[in-house]
């Protein structure tokens, strides 16, 4: 039952009783609806965008999006490391490898180039955490293009490698025969007398002393261009192409141990020691030939003598005495 309410009239100095009109409760009644509704709504509002109360969905999310985040650390980190890998790599080619080979070096602007296009990464853009998405791509990018550049230049250094290491062999590197004594030079490259006319000439060879059927060597890698006793003095004699415009010539053979067209290998037994044709005796005479040109052979011993020797045997041939040939 409700109360009753009264208030006193101080002219009739009496009580009277207060009458609430049916339309004014009403009234009332709907407003505190109304307020209570929006305090709610305001109070559910709140309750969604605060991140003190989250559903687990909200929290799994949340730890999806650091995971990626720490990954995204990690995968930078290692980005710079290989960055790092890369750089150091790209300076030993360009200082190294290619000043080696004699090639230019490839510059920065061409290594580390990016991508000119700007559409290519606009399907990462809107997202929260797109700039972390976007810069992570990018240096992957950056990185796979700098790494196909410096592959393509291994590729190439690779290929010189393979052609030097031939022109290594080719060479004509060794003495044609053995000479462990360092006694066998009996004279060098220059001009020397003519032991039939007893003139000073010009002596394109080095002539190496030997007993007639010791073994010539190969003095390099090569196809045999020569081997009969057509060219005038020389009497049995051989020509090795050796390539990179090398050639070899050893005369006065007493015979062959190769024909026209075969590979040989530096070290191979070629011949033997003679003294056929334009000889005063049992010798070796050797010549090396460059680009068509005649060389002195003392250039080019470096493959199986030391030093000392190779200035011992320098002493001998620089004597200008008297030729075998």
């Amino acid at each position: 039952m409700a109360k009753v309410k009264y208030y006193y009239d101080p002219e009739n100095l009496a009580y009277t009783k207060i009458k609430t009109r049916k339309r004014i409760k009403i009234g009332y009644a709907l407003l505190f609806l109304l307020a209570s509704a929006l305090f709610g709504f305001l109070v559910f509002v709140l309750l969604i965008n605060t991140p003190y109360f989250e559903t687990p969905k909200d929290r799994l999310q949340a730890r999806e999006i650091e995971n990626l985040k720490l990954q995204y650390a990690i995968l930078n980190k290692k980005l710079d490391e290989i960055d790092e890998a890369a750089d150091a790599l790209e300076e030993r080619d360009n200082n190294i490898y290619r000043v080696y080979f004699n090639k230019a070096e490839i510059p920065d602007s061409i290594r580390k180039a990016g991508f000119r296009s700007s559409d290519k990464y606009k399907a990462l853009e809107g997202y929260n955490n797109s700039q972390l998405v976007l810069n992570a791509t990018k240096r992957i990018d950056k990185l796979s293009k700098q790494l196909a550049i410096q592959s393509k230049s291994l590729d190439e250094i690779l290929k010189l490698a393979g052609a030097k290491e031939n022109l290594l062999l080719a060479i004509p590197a060794i003495q044609p025969v053995r000479n462990e004594n360092l006694k066998r030079v009996a004279s060098g490259f220059g001009y020397r007398i003519d032991p039939f006319t007893k003139v000073r000439k010009m002596h394109n060879g080095m002539d190496f002393t030997a007993n007639t059927g010791a073994p010539i060597y190969a003095t390099g890698d090569g196809v045999v261009q020569r081997a009969d006793n057509t060219a005038s003095g020389y009497g049995n004699h051989v020509v090795i192409r050796h390539g990179f415009g090398y050639e070899s010539l050893y005369a006065h053979l007493s015979k062959y141990n190769c024909r026209p067209g075969q590979k040989v290998k530096r070290g191979d037994v070629i011949g033997y020691v003679g003294s056929t044709g334009r000889s005063e005796g049992p010798h070796c005479h050797y010549e090396v030939h460059k680009d068509g040109k005649v060389v002195n052979p003392l250039n080019f011993y470096y493959g199986n003598i030391s030093a000392v020797e190779y200035v011992a045997i320098s002493q001998m041939a620089n004597q200008e005495n008297q030729s075998l040939d």
